[in-house]
């Protein structure tokens, strides 16, 4: 079965903030890397689309049908429908995740 990656408008903001974070507080160059690196995780899906896992936060809710994979320190949340990998966000594992994923994936 073949699946695809596709990333949807809030998680490329995501990874357009992270790149302008990491170009402004270090260098273009590793906002680059970065941001190669984050998008071959993602895709890297499309192989192993059910290698993720739950993600803790989301585990009280009962909330099964999204997944997590992590290029550390950031986490992709991820969800897997007619073998479409949708990516709903690339967030930073040091801010507040519940928040956030109760803000975007709750609502």
């Amino acid at each position: 079965m073949k699946y695809k990656v596709q990333i949807d408008p809030q998680a490329k903001q995501d990874l357009k903030e992270i790149f302008i974070y990491v170009a402004v507080n270090d260098s273009f160059d590793s906002a680059n890397k970065l941001l190669d690196s984050l998008k071959k995780t993602c895709y890297k899906l499309e192989e192993f689309p059910k290698r993720g896992h739950i993600p803790p936060e989301l585990r009280p809710s009962g909330i099964k049908r999204y997944l997590e994979i992590h290029n550390k320190p950031y986490r992709i949340i991820y969800e897997i429908a007619n073998n479409i990998i949708y990516i709903h966000s690339v967030l930073d594992g040091r801010r507040n995740i519940q928040e956030i994923l109760s803000d975007r994936l709750l609502r």
